[in-house]
């Protein structure tokens, strides 16, 4: 008997900042309303408040394919930044703020909010960072595991086409991705563990609950994981986009991966599994560099621009986005290539102020005004 292939449905959570459109600067303690009016215009959809005051969190809900979940995205984008217009505040979908502080920011008033406080201290007070995450499902907890072990090997490649935080605390950080640097002090992240079943998963979260470390595997925060709530392969890698065609170009790739992957299961082979440390030189790469930079090509070894490997990709999922449905949607990796990232369009928009006389402050002022458009452009 053959095995039964998964869903494949979708989910994608975005994390936004909410940002003051006079002084630039984060809303440090932006109104409760905001929030609550976005739940009753969004009663099929997640919003809800994330670590810091001034983030928002959006979830779509579960859609069943590429479409919908286009439908649904633009939905959350368009009423949560309407609702922040009609409170005076701009939306941004950046993994950073270019020079806001998080030494003036303030956690929001919530039992596990406050027991993250409480246990990580000043690691988790800097969290001054969004991310996307792309949930999809796979019923089968074993293939789901299977899947897991195999996908993370291109976990840096989707990295490589989200990155968004080039800045942090008003400086150029040099890395096309810091975020991952701040989520990075936390503990139980990175790329995930092997493991040989879904029941050596769940003794490994088991061991930890019982010892008093976690309540429960959602404190688990790899880049990849079991989702705790759901039936899903939740992705958590990736830098939260401002244009939403390059959210959905990721999500789309990462279901076709995913779809590949099992494809080679069906006919009993699969994709080779590399040493973790292997894959997070990789990761470091792509937060380095982005798409302008390389990658390592485990199976030679040896570097490959980022944007070989993505063509290399892109032929390898051509079936599965075929049949899901979304080649649109993944070949949109090439305009991604082609005119880089947000990371890339927020240092070309501060070099060039720079080099037409502003002084830094204007040029970061220049940085948020972009972002704040493009999170809001092609929602029409």
């Amino acid at each position: 008997m053959g095995l039964k292939e998964p869903s494949f449905t979708l989910g994608i959570e975005e994390e936004y900042l909410l940002v003051d459109p006079e002084t630039r600067d984060l809303a440090i303690d932006p109104p409760a309303s905001i929030l609550k009016e976005c739940q009753r215009r969004l009663p099929d959809h997640q919003v809800t408040p994330e670590f810091l005051r001034s983030q928002i969190e959006i979830g779509t809900r579960v859609c069943t394919d590429i479409s919908e979940a286009r439908a649904a995205l633009v939905e959350l984008r368009s009423v949560v930044a309407g609702v922040a217009e009609e409170h005076g505040l701009g939306l941004m979908a950046a993994s950073t703020h270019p020079f806001a502080d998080w030494h003036l920011l303030k956690h929001t008033a919530k039992e596990r909010y406050e027991i993250i406080a409480q246990d990580l201290q000043a690691v988790v007070r800097r969290l001054m960072i969004c991310g996307m995450h792309v949930h999809c499902g796979i019923p089968d907890p074993e293939m789901r595991i299977d899947l897991m072990n195999q996908m993370s090997y291109f976990l840096p490649h989707l990295l490589s086409l989200s990155t968004s935080s080039p800045f942090w605390r008003g400086e150029v950080s040099g890395l096309k991705s810091y975020r991952l640097s701040v989520f990075d002090s936390l503990p139980r992240t990175g790329i995930p563990d092997r493991f040989d079943s879904y029941g050596e998963f769940e003794r490994l979260v088991n061991v930890m609950v019982e010892a008093g470390s976690i309540e429960d595997g959602s404190k688990i925060w790899w880049d990849l994981r079991p989702s705790s709530k759901f039936p899903t392969l939740e992705m958590r890698m990736t830098d939260v986009c401002p244009l939403v065609e390059d959210t959905l170009c990721i999500a789309a790739l990462y279901t076709c991966l995913l779809r590949m992957l099992y494809r080679l299961r069906r006919r009993n082979q699969r994709w080779r599994i590399y040493p973790r440390t292997l894959v997070s030189e990789n990761r470091w790469l792509a937060q380095r560099f982005g798409v302008e930079g390389r990658l390592i090509d485990l199976g030679i070894p040896g570097q490959v621009p980022v944007a070989e490997l993505m063509e290399e990709i892109i032929g390898l999922v051509e079936e599965d986005a075929d049949a899901l449905g979304c080649k649109k949607e993944v070949l949109h990796v090439r305009t991604i290539l082609a005119r880089g990232t947000s990371a890339d369009r927020q240092l070309e928009a501060y070099n060039k102020s720079l080099q037409e006389g502003a002084s830094v402050k204007q040029a970061l002022h220049t940085v948020v005004d972009l972002v704040l458009k493009e999170t809001v452009s092609g929602l029409n």
